[in-house]
C-alpha cells in the first residue's frame, strides 16, 4: 500500500468524522444540551470517590454510567458526552479501536460546536462567533 502524505490523511480523517457525525444525527437527531463548562464547574462531580486510582476502563465504564443516569434524568451535558468519549479512548490500546474512538471523540466536539452555533448564529446568518 502507498503511503499517504499529510494531504491525503487529512482528508481521509476528516471524511470518517463526518460519516460518524452522520451516524450520531440518524441515531440521537439533533443534539442541544447545556455546556457544562465554565470556570467554576465541578468537572468530575458525582462520579465513583478515588478516580486517581481508577484504570482507563474502570473511568469508561463509570462515565458511561453518569452519562446515561444523566440522560435518563434530562441532565445530560456535552461535558457528560465528551468525557465518556475521552475515557472510552483512554481505554483502548488496541489502534484500530483507538482510532475509532478518537473520530467519536472529534465527531461529538463537531457535534458541540454545531449545537453552540444554533445557540449563538443570529436568524440572518450572522453571528456571534468571535
Amino acid at each position: 500500500m502507498a503511503e499517504h502524505t499529510i494531504t491525503t490523511r487529512i482528508p481521509i480523517a476528516l471524511a470518517d468524522v463526518l460519516a460518524e457525525r452522520g451516524r450520531q444525527d440518524q441515531k440521537w437527531g439533533e443534539q442541544n444540551h447545556p455546556d457544562g463548562t465554565g470556570a467554576a464547574t465541578i468537572t468530575l462531580y458525582s462520579t465513583d470517590p478515588n478516580l486517581d486510582f481508577r484504570t482507563a476502563a474502570e473511568l469508561a465504564t463509570i462515565f458511561t454510567r453518569k452519562t446515561d443516569e444523566n440522560a435518563m434524568n434530562g441532565k445530560v451535558t456535552w461535558r457528560d458526552i465528551l468525557l465518556e468519549e475521552v475515557f472510552e479512548a483512554l481505554a483502548e490500546a488496541d489502534p484500530a479501536a483507538l482510532r475509532t474512538e478518537l473520530v467519536q471523540i472529534a465527531a461529538v466536539a463537531t457535534q458541540w460546536v454545531q449545537a453552540i452555533d444554533r445557540r449563538t448564529t443570529s436568524p440572518d446568518g450572522g453571528g456571534d462567533r468571535g
